[in-house]
């Protein structure tokens, strides 16, 4: 039964992103021959409105892992990144399956991908387990270094900056890893989830990439 429901997720996780190392181990890709999503585009061009749910008041504060029950069901937390207008990084493809791939002249790479229907691996009510499930589907085994990291919340440069809490993985050459930074979340409540990925040649261009992108890395709340 689980084999199963892993093989039906196939292709809605991350799909299409490069594998990467953390802490020597891979974020390992699913098998692109797997039945793939519908296209997040067309997801997201027709919202709807729950009955009872204050939008603006959730977006209007943090939304740490133990709030993920006030995001109203079915409808997706989405990203906004526009890390073309750096200089040195392009767009490698764009929407493309709900992801997003970047690369820097330096040899960086950054991905940010949006998957829905994830129900298979959604714990109700609990987006931190929901989120472990999340990358234990990805890589087994690489829940032991997850830690808690903070992405901007909500759009709008003129109002109060919030953020939203992921779990993240992170490994540098020095631990004997290739320099790269995994960010994820799987929202319980509309099933679906935000994934980030950055790593690059050296730690170096880690650290200066990881400022770049984070800067222009916002997650948008249901409206």
């Amino acid at each position: 039964m689980a084999s199963n429901v892993r093989r039906r997720l196939a292709g809605l996780v991350a799909g299409g992103a490069a594998g990467v190392l953390l802490a020597g181990c891979s974020v390992n890709v699913p098998d692109p021959a797997a039945p793939k999503p519908s296209p997040s585009v067309s997801t997201l061009a027709t919202p709807t409105v729950t009955p009872g749910h204050d939008a603006a008041a959730v977006a209007a504060k943090d939304l740490p892992l133990a709030a993920g029950g006030t995001l109203a069901p079915g409808e997706p937390v989405t990203v906004s990144s526009r890390l073309e207008e750096v200089p040195g990084w392009s767009v490698v493809h764009s929407a493309q399956q709900g992801e997003n791939r970047y690369k820097k002249a330096d040899g960086c790479t950054f991905v940010v991908r949006v998957s829905v229907n994830q129900g298979p691996l959604v714990v109700a009510g609990d987006d931190a387990a929901s989120t472990k499930e999340l990358f234990n589907y990805l890589n087994a085994g690489a829940l032991e270094g997850l830690k808690p990291a903070s992405l901007r919340w909500g759009e709008g440069s003129d109002k109060p900056q919030h953020s939203v809490e992921f779990l993240g993985l992170e490994s540098s050459a020095a631990s004997g890893g290739k320099p790269a930074v995994v960010l994820a979340r799987l929202f319980s409540a509309p099933a679906s989830s935000v994934y980030v990925s950055l790593s690059c040649p050296d730690d170096a261009t880690l650290n200066a990439a990881r400022a770049e992108a984070m800067a222009r890395l916002v997650v948008v709340p249901p409206s």
